[in-house]
């Protein structure tokens, strides 16, 4: 059974679903896309390491070192003095050297999120066409992770290559862009569809949480038309695949929904069951 919101589904946003989704999403729209580029164009997945200290409230988790402790194996001469000690590495430790005590010290723990993007290449010249990007959590809150990716943003938008960049999160700050007049938009989510030879301006779907997902292009190398993506399409194909519906509902939305939307989410669940 596909999910039975229209368009995104917030429970997807919750923190155990979020990276799940993510990483099986970008998967299936590489495949819709493959299926309709031909012979001149390649799909690949790639993934930027995002390197963070873990928040002191997080369990913090330590691999097991890679250490030993050696045996040693003393010799002594005819009188019992020693004469050295050996390691049964094979080196040679120094006796009765004074060991001084160590200050302890606490270092930052650092955890490494990997998150899955995909290219467009021309097969033939072995060039980036087009970039597809699907913001998570860390990309939107601010910090040194979200300027990772806006660096990564801009030599995008400096390129020539086409960027696509899906953000359906409700949470956080939007990445940058100026609208007519300085309006901001209104809306839950939002799709950005950026043209090389278009640039600075740029297509943009805002979409309400009770909108059906659009279907979107993603530009190919001139002559050739863009390719159809079918984000609800996706979406339903992963949640079927992934079986959400097991556990997303046990939890409310994160970040909560307004009060009319949550009425609006429970009936729609309610029609379900």
């Amino acid at each position: 059974m596909p999910s039975p919101f229209p368009g995104m589904n917030p429970y997807l946003e919750h923190a155990d679903a979020w990276h799940d989704f993510h990483e099986s999403f970008l998967p299936e729209i590489r495949g819709m896309i493959e299926e309709q580029v031909g012979e001149n164009y390649i799909v690949k997945l790639d993934d930027t390491a995002y390197i963070h200290e873990v928040p002191e409230n997080r369990p913090r988790f330590f691999a097991r070192p890679d250490a030993f402790v050696a045996r040693s194996t003393t010799w002594r001469d005819s009188g019992g003095a020693v004469v050295e000690t050996v390691d049964e590495a094979g080196g040679v430790a120094v006796v009765d050297e004074p060991v001084l005590a160590p200050l302890s010290v606490e270092l930052p723990t650092t955890d490494e999120e990997r998150l899955t993007f995909i290219e467009i290449w021309d097969r033939r010249e072995r060039a980036i066409v087009t970039v597809i990007e699907l913001l998570s959590p860390i990309n939107k809150r601010p910090g040194p992770d979200r300027e990772q990716y806006l660096a990564k943003r801009n030599n995008y938008l400096k390129a020539w290559v086409h960027f696509v960049e899906l953000d359906l999160l409700r949470g956080g700050p939007r990445m940058p862009f100026d609208t007519p007049n300085g309006t901001p938009l209104d809306c839950d989510y939002c799709v950005l569809v950026s043209r090389y030879k278009e640039r600075p301006r740029a297509g943009m779907w805002p979409i309400r949480l009770r909108d059906p997902l659009p279907i979107i292009p993603i530009p190919l190398k001139a002559p050739d038309a863009d390719v159809k993506l079918d984000l609800k399409l996706a979406l339903d194909r992963v949640y079927v695949a992934a079986n959400y519906r097991k556990y997303i509902y046990d939890s409310q939305p994160e970040p909560a929904l307004s009060a009319a939307d949550a009425t609006w989410a429970a009936a729609v669940l309610s029609a379900t069951k």
